[in-house]
């Protein structure tokens, strides 16, 4: 793409009414990078705001005043009606590979980047709107969202959060008063989402494929500075910021696969380079374990089903790599240096995601030491759970109790079709276990903290969403939302919300939203 293609630069419409009085203390810096970067445009006022949920932990911690944010005036801002004193409204230039297939402009076609806050921890976030009206790179798109993919991104990010898994979080849900028009007619809403940053792999490819070396350096830099801080001293500091979004994304791929978390549609432009988990569209937690599971209905070839997630995020690092060939660089002609190193760079993904899931997988499994077998242990069980449609999650959560009381193995190999295959695998179990240092009861303590009880299943987040949009009944959201944000707590009456799916409750296929 040449630069007469890049998208209009907008300004902030008078339309939109600053607000004095909500106070966000908005310090921006990626708004001070070149305009090429984004294209400045206020969000979209809707017809009749109203509040949805508010995430009052979450605004404390980034310093805001939740009961100002629930205000009129708060709900304003968070549909787009009004902007906090302080805001820089934009929406971000990227580019992406979408199921393989590479499109050199994305960017936000339904989102604004409000500003960024710094948080209580000193961490600095980005707050955004999404589903805020069209922006330049909307391709014909409305801008819009509808109330049931944004709540699903709220239950499910906060899911997440509270699993301890690196995620953007949803500060608020609003719904606009206002239509949109996917499959059918649904009601509109808007997410206000928070993340660490909105910077993507596709970022870096949308200044790569205009041959924008100089855009891709700025780019990179400010990802150091921002991300990596600590590599800005390095010898190479471009290489090391390669080899700390591949750590990180390493970790957070082996993170999803211990949690049984399918992300559904890993483009480049759903890559993040803070490592956390971002863009839950076709998302879903497996319940049968199978390495081949796909949810998402656009995913035909299983491109992202569960078992292909780490080939598919080396698959993005790899084009991450080639988008920062140009700054690799660190001698004019030494090409085949550069690519040496981003290959060595690369290989490290493998290791690092069989080293994190390992450790994870001998957490689950109630293992404090590493030992020859540890892993084939691991790899035996997910084989006869695959091959008797055990639950995933389950299946794990009674193992927490079976280590700490050996008659609890009935409430495992119930699981099973056949429990004799339990049977067999959990004596070689024991005798590992036996060579364990910690007690029974510490051993099962620590395993309650890696195997949740509670995963927001994908017929409780139908159920939710249908009673949401079809009956203006937000109690089932609110119920399953509690469940999901205390994963690792035993509690009473919620059996429901721990049970598999029955056949006729079995959602089998999610959608994108947009």
């Amino acid at each position: 793409m040449s630069s007469s293609d890049a998208p209009v630069i907008a300004s902030p419409t008078n339309s939109v009414p600053v607000s004095p009085s909500v106070q966000f203390n908005f310090e921006n810096t990626y708004a001070r990078l070149p305009d090429r970067f984004f294209s400045r445009l206020a969000p979209t006022p809707v017809a009749a705001p109203r509040l949805v949920k508010l995430n009052v932990e979450l605004s404390r911690s980034l310093g805001l005043d939740p009961d100002a944010l629930a205000s009129a005036e708060g709900v304003e801002i968070l549909a787009g009606n009004r902007l906090a004193e302080g805001a820089e409204p934009l929406a971000m230039a990227y580019a992406g590979h979408q199921f393989g297939h590479f499109v050199p402009q994305l960017g936000d076609g339904r989102a604004n980047l409000l500003g960024e806050v710094i948080g209580q921890d000193e961490v600095r976030y980005d707050i955004q709107l999404k589903g805020s009206g069209p922006t330049p790179f909307s391709r014909r798109g409305d801008g819009r969202a509808a109330l049931g993919p944004v709540l699903r991104e709220y239950i499910v990010s906060e899911a997440m959060a509270a699993l301890g898994v690196p995620t953007t979080r949803a500060l608020a849900a609003v719904t606009t008063g206002e239509r949109v028009l996917r499959e059918r007619i649904l009601p509109g809403a808007v997410l206000t989402r928070v993340a660490a940053s909105h910077l993507r792999v596709g970022t870096f490819q949308y200044f790569a494929a205009q041959g924008d070396i100089e855009g891709t350096r700025t780019l990179a830099d400010y990802a150091i500075a921002r991300h990596y801080p600590d590599t800005a001293q390095a010898k190479q500091p471009y290489r090391a910021l390669l080899d700390g979004v591949i750590a990180r994304q390493a970790h957070l791929i082996a993170e999803w696969m211990l949690l049984g978390f399918v992300h559904g549609v890993m483009n480049t432009d759903n890559t993040s380079i803070s490592g956390e988990t971002i863009d839950y569209g076709p998302c879903a937690f497996l319940e049968v374990y199978d390495p081949a599971a796909v949810f998402s209905s656009i995913d035909h070839q299983g491109r992202y089903a569960y078992g292909n997630q780490s080939r598919a995020a080396l698959w993005n690092l790899a084009r991450l790599a080639e988008a920062l060939l140009p700054v690799l660089e660190q001698v004019k002609g030494s090409e085949e240096a550069t690519l040496i190193s981003a290959k060595e760079a690369l290989a490290a993904f493998d290791p690092q995601f069989e080293a994190a899931y390992g450790a994870g997988m001998r957490r689950k499994l109630g293992l404090f030491t590493e030992r020859e077998g540890d892993g084939a242990l691991a790899q035996d069980l997910l084989q006869i759970m695959a091959a008797n449609r055990a639950d995933f999650t389950l299946t794990f959560r009674r193992l927490c109790d079976a280590a700490a009381v050996p008659e609890r193995d009935k409430e495992v190999r119930a699981l099973f079709a056949d429990p004799g295959v339990y049977d067999s695998w959990a004596t070689g179990w024991r005798r590992r276990l036996e060579a364990e240092p910690a007690s029974a009861q510490e051993r099962a303590a620590a395993m309650r903290m890696a195997n949740p009880a509670f995963i927001p299943r994908n017929h409780l987040v139908q159920a939710a969403l249908d009673a949401a949009v079809e009956r203006q009944d937000l109690q089932p959201f609110e119920e399953l939302l509690d469940v999901v944000t205390r994963p690792y707590e035993d509690r009473a009456n919620l059996e429901r919300y721990a049970t598999p799916a029955r056949p006729e409750e079995c959602v089998s296929q999610t959608f994108c939203g947009t």
